[in-house]
Order: C-alpha cells, then sequence, then structure tokens
C-alpha cells in the first residue's frame, strides 16, 4: 500500500509549539548550568571526564541495557508472522525501514520502542499485549511504537536528559567532585575552594530538579504525538484508545511482583506500569488515559468530517 494511502490531518500546532517550548527551557537551563560550572572554575579534567562517561553510557549502552533489563529476546519473522506482516505494513505506511521485534514474556500487558536511529530501531511487545489485544488494537500499539521511531523520540529525550544526567552525577558523587576541586585549588590548578563547591552542588541539585519536572513535560507531549501518529497511520484513533484501555485493565490486574519486575522500565512503555495514574501529573512520564482518550476523540470527529 502506498504510503499516499494515509492522509495528513495537519499539525497539531499547539502541541508542537509546548514541545518547542520545553525544548527551549530545557537549553536555557542547561546554559545556565555551563555557565555555573565555568564561574566556578570547575577543573576540565573532572568536567570532560563526567560528560564522556555519560555521553558513553547513552550511546554505547542505553538501547541494550534496556532489552537486558526487560528481559527481550529478538523474534525471527517465523516466530511470529503476523506481528512481523502487521509491523512491515506499517513501516512502509510510514516510509521507514522495519524494525527488530521483541518479545518480552510477562503478563504484563505492554510495548516499548528503542533504537537512535530508524535503522536499529527495536520494537518489544510483551506476552500479555499479544493476549488480551485484537489485531486492529495490535496494529494500533505497533504504529504508535513506530511514530517515536519516526519522531526519533529516544534521540530527543536522550539529547534533553543528558546534562540533567551530569547534574544528577554530580550531586550523587559530590564528594569525590569536591576533593577533586579542593586538590586542584590546593595546587594552584583552580577551583574556588569551599564555596565554589558548594555552588557547584546548589546548581547541580536545581538543575536536576527543574529538568526533572520539564523532561517528564517533553516526555507527555511525545507520548501524544506518538498518539496522534499511530491514529493517522491506522486510520482510526478508537484502535489505540480501546487497546489503552485494555492494557490499563490488564496492568491493574497483573501482580505486584511482575509490576516491580519491570517499575524501572515504566518510562519506556506506551502506558506507565504503575496501577494508578499519578496524583500529580506534572511528575508523569505519561498523560492520564482519560487525557489521551479524548485527544484520540477529538482525532476522530475530525476525522471523520473529511
Amino acid at each position: 500500500m502506498a504510503k499516499s494511502s494515509r492522509p495528513w490531518y495537519g499539525r497539531d500546532v499547539g502541541l508542537s509549539f509546548r514541545m518547542g517550548l520545553t525544548m527551549f527551557l530545557l537549553f536555557a537551563l542547561y546554559a545556565a548550568f555551563v555557565l555555573v560550572l565555568l564561574s566556578a572554575q570547575v577543573p576540565l579534567p573532572t568536567l570532560i571526564t563526567i560528560l564522556v562517561l555519560v555521553a558513553l553510557s547513552q550511546v554505547l549502552l542505553s538501547d541494550q541495557i534496556v532489552l537486558w533489563a526487560s528481559g527481550a529476546r529478538i523474534l525471527r519473522p517465523e516466530e511470529a508472522p503476523e506481528l512481523h506482516r502487521i509491523l512491515a505494513r506499517l513501516a512502509q505506511l510510514a516510509d521507514l525501514p522495519t524494525p527488530k521485534l521483541a518479545w518480552i514474556n510477562t503478563r504484563l500487558p505492554n510495548a516499548f520502542a528503542i533504537g537512535k536511529n530508524p535503522k536499529s530501531a527495536v520494537i518489544a511487545v510483551t506476552r500479555g499485549l499479544v493476549e488480551r489485544l485484537d489485531a486492529s488494537e495490535l496494529e494500533a500499539v505497533l504504529a504508535h511504537e513506530l511514530t517515536h521511531i519516526k519522531n526519533r523520540d529516544v534521540t530527543v529525550l536522550s539529547l534533553a536528559s543528558f546534562f540533567a544526567m551530569v547534574a544528577a552525577f554530580i550531586v550523587q558523587q559530590f564528594f569525590f567532585v569536591g576533593l577533586s576541586m579542593e586538590g586542584d585549588r590546593r595546587q594552584g590548578r583552580g577551583g574556588g575552594g569551599g564555596q565554589a563547591i558548594i555552588l557547584v552542588w546548589l546548581a547541580s541539585l536545581v538543575v536536576w530538579a527543574i529538568s526533572y519536572v520539564l523532561i517528564r513535560t517533553l516526555s507527555r507531549y511525545r507520548e501524544y504525538a506518538a498518539d496522534r501518529g499511530s491514529a493517522i497511520l491506522t486510520g482510526h484513533p478508537g484502535y489505540l484508545a480501546s487497546a489503552l484501555q485494555k492494557i490499563q485493565a490488564g496492568v491493574r490486574q497483573t501482580p505486584s511482583r511482575d509490576l516491580r519486575q519491570v517499575e524501572s522500565m515504566s518510562a519506556f512503555f506506551i502506558f506507565p506500569a504503575v496501577r494508578k495514574d499519578s496524583v500529580m501529573e506534572i511528575f508523569a512520564t505519561h498523560p492520564t488515559l482519560e487525557h489521551r482518550i479524548q485527544r484520540l476523540e477529538k482525532l476522530q470527529q475530525q476525522m471523520e468530517k473529511k
């Protein structure tokens, strides 16, 4: 099927603006953080070592760590021919190379996508998801994850969280960073002594706290965008709405032991692996189910008018 067979229903200008504003605020926050580090005369060897360690962990290890932590294994086409067929058709519609498909043997119904670029992308689905959803709903979930890949959301969120990870590292390793700065000061290589050390730690703490909220805000906006992409690729927003409702019901029925095993993966999933929505959505990585369904229903109405 040609990719032109799916009409595009305009851009969500409000959503695009909010994502852009969030990225701008993160950029401004990180620029201020770098200025504080420079003004405090943080030793360049220490700073470069931290940056290199964080960058290497992001680029070389993050995807494999996610697959390993989730217990996912790559599926051969003959092991799940129908899923591979659906994924290949959707990838053609999205003008993407077909991602690898991974399987997670858990009763929890969920899915996620990883990969810094479309050529290295992997979409993982759980046994619980395949058992609970029908073919149309599975298609909608795969289309959601494909939209994450097309929008390069893994890369965007990795870049957005880079300096937040640096700040968190400094906060956690404050004692050792402080010793390094103090040693450089005594040897006449810069550093501002105890006051500079406290300044760097406080700045790191503030940057980590503010970026924590902003990155989760950006993550929620990316979920809305992926929901929209799924609705447009499948042509039926209701399929994803139905899938999300079934996933939520499945999450609530999943034993607590199973949820604890994947708790660290929650931000990657199409639906968070928690029994209840966060009381304060501002700290959540995903929008509430109600908000997601409202947007899908609005898009359904827009499609019906065409």
